[in-house]
């Protein structure tokens, strides 16, 4: 009976340990004595033996039960895609009475996937619910508690801001850039499952993100063949993600379910496998080609900074606005030729190019010189006025 606010003894009430374990002398044979004991006492329980059996049978029904339910996710979710694209398929082509007998029978497919999995479903409750109601004994008491991995459901977690997203990926990344990299470059399936059984840290979000960024650094340095090694263990890891969301589960616990799937896959899974890390290389060359070309137009820019002339103009730009002849003159470096297009130009416009080639520098006036051109355009300026 349970104590108001203390420990609540009755969770204990169903605990069977018996003392048939008890050694009396270490010269006798244990399991003999137990069965002669059973035998003469005439006892109708069930011995050891027969219990641990009736354990492993119950543990194993559990077992498969889960394999059964996360193989049903996993096909429902494969199957789903499939079904999406045949919808999609449809919406941009013409009706075609073999396609659309295709989409029924996914369809079909689709509606028996997810009744199997609500089966499983209350087949695992039901159980999680005979599992509770077992009597303790001298068995459940002591077995081990690490003898096989489990599949822990994730707990729920406050979302976090991006900036705590980027300073989070940014430190993974610092403390593990080599172990990425090295998985980054792995060709074998079993190669890759052990070194994520070795490394299990490495099976989260951060290292598919990084395993992009280093496909992105790759095609920029045109090592292409590196390029699209990086990007099949980026799709690895990104199946691995995807797998662990589809069975909510810590992906940390499913990535062997990927391995041994992904090694006895039929044609379907890694035609699916294949096209994911087409996509991904034509976003990764795309996204490599963006940057070069974001980084062609800082270094233009750069170096038209640099080129600006004293009044701010870039004199490349000035050299192309300028008429032919001028273009000439300052290409032959001939004072007298500039001065020859100049005469034949309208005053107004000829000032207007030669204070652009000014202020650009293109065009160094020695000293003196504007102003006296100052000068002469006050005279001009006051005859006008004169005249009116």
């Amino acid at each position: 009976m349970g104590t108001k606010g203390g420990i609540d003894y009755s969770a204990w009430d169903h605990i069977y340990v018996s003392d048939d374990e008890d050694v009396t002398c270490p010269y006798v044979d244990t399991p003999s004595l137990f069965r002669m004991r059973h035998r003469v006492s005439g006892q109708t329980c069930c011995s050891r033996e027969s219990r641990l059996e009736k354990m492993a049978e119950f543990q194993q029904r559990g077992e498969d039960l889960e394999h059964n339910l996360a193989e049903c996710k996993i096909l429902l979710k494969e199957t789903q895609e499939r079904l999406k694209k045949l919808e999609e398929d449809r919406q941009e082509g013409e009706e075609d009475e073999e396609r659309e007998a295709e989409l029924k029978k996914v369809q079909a497919e689709v509606k028996k996937l997810r009744k199997d999995e609500k089966m499983f479903e209350k087949m695992m409750e039901e159980y999680r619910r005979e599992e509770k109601k077992l009597p303790w004994n001298v068995d459940t008491l002591s077995k081990e508690g690490f003898s096989k991995s489990v599949l822990n459901i994730k707990p729920d977690t406050k979302e976090e801001t991006e900036k705590e997203k980027v300073e989070k990926h940014k430190t993974f990344v610092e403390k593990y850039a080599k172990e990425i990299k090295h998985f980054g470059m792995l060709h074998r399936w079993d190669d890759s499952q052990k070194y994520l059984s070795d490394n299990p840290h490495l099976v989260c979000e951060e290292t598919a993100n990084s395993l992009v960024v280093i496909c992105i650094d790759y095609e920029i340095d045109e090592k292409h063949a590196l390029m699209e090694q990086v990007a099949h263990q980026a799709i690895v890891m990104q199946f691995i993600l995807d797998l662990a969301r589809a069975l909510k589960v810590d992906p940390r616990g499913c990535f062997r379910d990927f391995f041994s799937k992904i090694k006895t896959a039929d044609k379907q899974y890694l035609d699916m496998f294949d096209h994911e890390l087409e996509l991904l290389k034509e976003r990764v060359r795309s996204c490599a080609q963006s940057r070069m070309e974001g980084a062609m137009k800082e270094l233009e820019e750069e170096e038209r900074q640099k080129r600006l002339g004293p009044g701010g103009l870039d004199p490349v730009e000035v050299y192309g606005s300028l008429p032919k002849m001028m273009q000439r003159s300052f290409d032959e470096k001939n004072i007298q030729m500039l001065q020859e297009a100049m005469s034949k130009l309208d005053p107004l416009e000829g000032r207007y190019h030669l204070l652009r080639c000014i202020d650009s520098g293109l065009w160094v006036p020695e000293s003196g010189e504007t102003d006296d051109e100052e000068d002469e355009e006050e005279e001009d300026q006051s005859e006008k006025e004169g005249d009116k």
